[in-house]
C-alpha cells in the first residue's frame, strides 16, 4: 500500500476513528461530572484537612486568607493557561456549546456583556467567556472579559482559587468599577437575570427578568462602557425542573432561601451517568450563545432616571431583535416567544 503524503498522514493521524465515539462520549461526560461535583469535592477535601492533626493549622490560616483576600473585588487573577485546559473543551463538546460572533468589537473600548438567560447554572457563560474552549480571545482580539458571579462562590475553599484563576470576579459595584478602569478592552459579563431567573429555567421556554434590572445600565453610563446583549439559545434546556408556579409552597421556599442566602435552589434533574436514567448530569442538548452588536453609552457621572430608562429600552429592543433574528436557526423548537418579566 502506497504511503500517504506527509501532510495528509499527519491530518489523518489526528482524527479518531468512528469506533471510538463511545470513549469520547465517556470522556465528555466525565468532564461535566467533574464540574458538577467540584464544589462538594472541594468542601469535602477542606473538611477532611481541617480534621487532620497537622493540616488543621494550615486550613485555619487559609480561612483567614480567604476572609482578607480582596482579589474577587479587584478583577481576579486570570491565568491564561488555566483558561486553555482541555477539560473545558471536553465539557463544550458534551452538549455542544457554541459561540457566535455577529460583529467586531473595538479593543480600544470597554464593554458590559449582558448574558441571557441565566439557566440553572449558566453553563454557556462559563464555557464561552470564562474559558477558551470556543476561542473567545481569537474571535474578539484585545478584549479581556471577566465573568461576574455572586460573592458567596468566593467563600468556597479551593473552588474560589479556580474561579479567580479563570478571571471571575464578584458582581459588585466596586468590582465592576475596578475592571472597567483597568484600561482599553477590559470588560465584564453580567448574567442580568441573576439567581432569581434560575427558578424560571424550564426547557424550551424563554422567560427573562429584565424590566426592573437597571443597575448594569447605570454602570455602563457612569463608566462610558458599551452594552453588548448576548442570548444563549438552549441554556434553559440542559435540565428539567420541578414545577414551581407563583403562589406554590415550593416557590415561596425558594424565594425565602434566595433572600437570606443569595442562592436560589431550583429543584432540577437531568440524566444519569452513562445512561438516560434520572440523575443530575445535564442532557446533551446544544447551547448557542450569540453575541450582539454593541450599544455605545455616553459617559455620564450621575445619569438621570430618564436617561437610564432610555438606554434600558434600547438594550431591550436590541435583545429582542437578536432573539427574533436567530431563534429560527438556533431554537426552532421553543414553545414560547421571548417574555420579559419583573
Amino acid at each position: 500500500m502506497a504511503a500517504l503524503p506527509a501532510g495528509l498522514a499527519a491530518e489523518t493521524a489526528s482524527l479518531e476513528p468512528e469506533t471510538t465515539a463511545p470513549r469520547r462520549q465517556r470522556r465528555q461526560t466525565t468532564a461535566v461530572v467533574i464540574w458538577i461535583l467540584l464544589i462538594p469535592a472541594c468542601v469535602g477535601v477542606f473538611c477532611l484537612a481541617l480534621m487532620h492533626r497537622y493540616l488543621m493549622p494550615l486550613m485555619v490560616l487559609y480561612l483567614v486568607f480567604v476572609a482578607l483576600d480582596a482579589t474577587p473585588e479587584t478583577g481576579g487573577r486570570q491565568l491564561p493557561w488555566v483558561r486553555q485546559w482541555r477539560l473545558w473543551k471536553w465539557q463544550r463538546s458534551y452538549f455542544p456549546i457554541r459561540l457566535v460572533k455577529t460583529c467586531e468589537l473595538d479593543p480600544s473600548k470597554n464593554y458590559i456583556f449582558g448574558y441571557h438567560p441565566h439557566g440553572i447554572i449558566s453553563l454557556g457563560a462559563w464555557i464561552n467567556f470564562a474559558t477558551e474552549a470556543n476561542d473567545f480571545s481569537r474571535l474578539f482580539p484585545g478584549i479581556t472579559v471577566r465573568l461576574l458571579t455572586i460573592a458567596s462562590n468566593f467563600r468556597v475553599p479551593f473552588f474560589r482559587e479556580l474561579l479567580l484563576s479563570l478571571g471571575l470576579a464578584s458582581v459588585s459595584r466596586r468590582s465592576c468599577d475596578n475592571i472597567l478602569s483597568m484600561g482599553p478592552g477590559h470588560s465584564c459579563l453580567i448574567v442580568v437575570g441573576g439567581a432569581a431567573e434560575a427558578l424560571m429555567a424550564f426547557p424550551y421556554t424563554n422567560d427573562l427578568i429584565l424590566r426592573r434590572r437597571h443597575g448594569f445600565i447605570r454602570l455602563a453610563l457612569r463608566r462610558g462602557a458599551s452594552l453588548v446583549p448576548c442570548y444563549s439559545f438552549g441554556e434553559n434546556d440542559l435540565w428539567d425542573q420541578v414545577p414551581n408556579p407563583e403562589g406554590s409552597w415550593l416557590r415561596a421556599w425558594q424565594r425565602f432561601m434566595q433572600k437570606y442566602t443569595t442562592v436560589s435552589p431550583p429543584l432540577f434533574f437531568g440524566r444519569g451517568v452513562g445512561s438516560t436514567r434520572f440523575g443530575i448530569v445535564p442532557f446533551r442538548r446544544p447551547v448557542t450563545t450569540v453575541v450582539g452588536a454593541p450599544i455605545p453609552c455616553v459617559q455620564t457621572a450621575d445619569p438621570a432616571p430618564e436617561l437610564v430608562q432610555a438606554y434600558h429600552q434600547r438594550y431591550t429592543e436590541a435583545l429582542q431583535a437578536l432573539w427574533e433574528q436567530h431563534h429560527p436557526q438556533y431554537a426552532p423548537n421553543y414553545k414560547t416567544a421571548l417574555t420579559l418579566t419583573e
